[in-house]
């Protein structure tokens, strides 16, 4: 039986938050779940499938262009049109001086970061439309010590969110800009080494309080 919900496309959703929002998501739309890890998708195409939800697997990487381009015509053939896309993919570089960042760390930190952004943009613009709604992930450590990499090409990214938002506020796809709560990721423990995890929000919680921005 084909699932009549709208389509939801989670880039990242492979684990922490975008995972987390998948599963927040999967009651009300049809998740097209984005990422690398196959493992990880499978094993959160389980736990939606678990719930009452169905999901499509998407194992790409978004940094490759005609992956992203494939992605998107799918989408488009089956349900014409995006309800919302949530993009939680990113690198987190390792902690360096900025006068000692590696060139191939930054180099993928562009990539996932901006350049992948700016694709994804471009071509999920025409499937959101008008009545579509387009989230990203704040995470502001530009200029903070160490995070040179990471902090720039992240707050180039919301940069190139903000711009959209204020281009399409009056016809079009929405776009949003939530910045979630401290969560015990992947990604925040590679800046926060040593930290009591337990004094953080757990994705699963954070997914829950966001999802109604989310959903504007």
């Amino acid at each position: 039986m084909t699932d009549s919900r709208p389509a939801a496309l989670i880039t990242g959703a492979s684990r922490g938050l975008g995972a987390a929002i998948a599963l927040a998501l999967a009651p009300t739309h049809h998740v097209v779940a984005c990422a690398r890890t196959v493992g990880a998708l499978e094993e959160l195409d389980d736990r939606i499938r678990a719930a009452g939800g169905e999901a499509t697997l998407a194992p790409m990487d978004i940094t490759v262009d005609a992956a992203m381009q494939q992605l998107c015509r799918s989408i488009f053939e089956r349900w014409g049109r995006l309800a919302l896309w949530v993009h939680t993919a990113v690198h987190a570089a390792p902690m360096s001086p900025a006068a000692h960042v590696a060139e191939k760390e930054l180099t993928k930190s562009l990539s996932v970061n901006v350049e992948a952004a700016a694709r994804l943009i471009r071509y999920t613009a025409p499937l959101l439309g008008a009545e579509g709604r387009a989230v990203f992930l704040a995470d502001p450590q530009g200029g903070r010590p160490f995070h040179a990499a990471y902090g720039a090409t992240k707050a180039a990214q919301i940069a190139m969110a903000e711009s959209w938002r204020e281009e399409t506020r009056k016809t079009g796809p929405q776009v949003a800009i939530l910045e979630p709560r401290p969560m015990p990721t992947a990604t925040r423990a590679r800046f926060h080494p040593g930290e009591d995890r337990g004094l953080l929000t757990p994705p699963e919680a954070e997914a829950a309080r966001l999802l109604p921005a989310i959903l504007g």
